[in-house]
This record gives C-alpha cells, sequence and structure tokens, in this order.
C-alpha cells in the first residue's frame, strides 16, 4: 500500500474503546483514552449531580469522576471487582468515565459508522456520534467531547 492509500485509509477508520454499560456496548475514541483503571472510592463533592460521583487524586491531578450508568439512566449500578475506570483526557482536561467493564480496541471504517438514530424527543442521542456495526454487534459511539462539555455536567465551564 503507498503512503497516499494508507493515509486515505487511516483517515477513513477509526480506533474506538469498547466499553460495556448494562447489556449493550459503547464505544469511546481511543485518542481520547488516557488509562484504564479498577474503580477506588472517590472523594464525594457536596451538592454534585447523582452522576457525579466525586473526585480521584491520580498522580497529582483532581479527576472529576463520572458514573455513565447513572448519566444514561440504565438501571441499577452495582460496584463490584469488574466496574473500571476509563481516564479520558478531553479537552485539554482530564475525567474519569465509570462504566461496566472494558472490552477491547476495535477499528471501524467509515463504512461501518453509521449515523445516530433519530428517536424523536423521548430519547436524548446529541451525545452519540453514530452506531458503528461489526458483523452482528452494534456498538454505540459516544462523542465524549459533547458529553463532558455539555451544560449539564458543566465539567469544562471555564474552558470555553
Amino acid at each position: 500500500m503507498s503512503q497516499t492509500n494508507a493515509a486515505v485509509a487511516a483517515a477513513e477508520s477509526a480506533e474506538y474503546l469498547t466499553f460495556d454499560l448494562g447489556s449493550e456496548q459503547y464505544g469511546v475514541d481511543i485518542l481520547k483514552v488516557q488509562e484504564i483503571r479498577g474503580y477506588d472510592g472517590v472523594t464525594r463533592i457536596p451538592d454534585a449531580p447523582e452522576f457525579i460521583k466525586g473526585v480521584i487524586n491520580l498522580r497529582g491531578t483532581i479527576v472529576p469522576v463520572v458514573d455513565l450508568r447513572i448519566k444514561f439512566k440504565l438501571g441499577e449500578v452495582r460496584y463490584d471487582e469488574f466496574t473500571v475506570m476509563i481516564v479520558l483526557n478531553v479537552q485539554g482536561r482530564v475525567v474519569g468515565m465509570v462504566v461496566d467493564g472494558v472490552s477491547d480496541v476495535t477499528a471501524l471504517t467509515a463504512e461501518q459508522v453509521r449515523p445516530a438514530p433519530e428517536l424523536g424527543s423521548a430519547v436524548d442521542t446529541r451525545y452519540l456520534s453514530g452506531i458503528g456495526v461489526v458483523g452482528e454487534r452494534m456498538l454505540i459511539l459516544i462523542d465524549i467531547e459533547r458529553l463532558v462539555g455539555s451544560t449539564d455536567m458543566s465539567l469544562f465551564e471555564d474552558a470555553a
């Protein structure tokens, strides 16, 4: 493959870290992932929304921790030995996302990514960048910048 063809192929595909939330699989741009770690206790912040679990001290950086299961209203939330925190670097800021488990890294071509479905006002799809299709498996692709930059999260209000 020539360098030009390789560059075109790279531009037309992207890699996603796939993770579980409830019975569904989600994906987030691998380039935003800083590290994956087990879920430890967090320091709770008074009067924070329920989905913001608190903060952790990550090698001297205070990192807000968001539980995506609560944010996306996915029912019962359990913390066990499989619960994982994905540490992301978004817009130059670090944020932790609590998920049920991490699966793998999946490369998707442009043809494998479908637009997020229009589901009317009943379902909030503004945080979805699309649906990835891998064989029979579907990945819900999260627009992590839009999610953590949203006004209801207010994590980066001074970054604007």
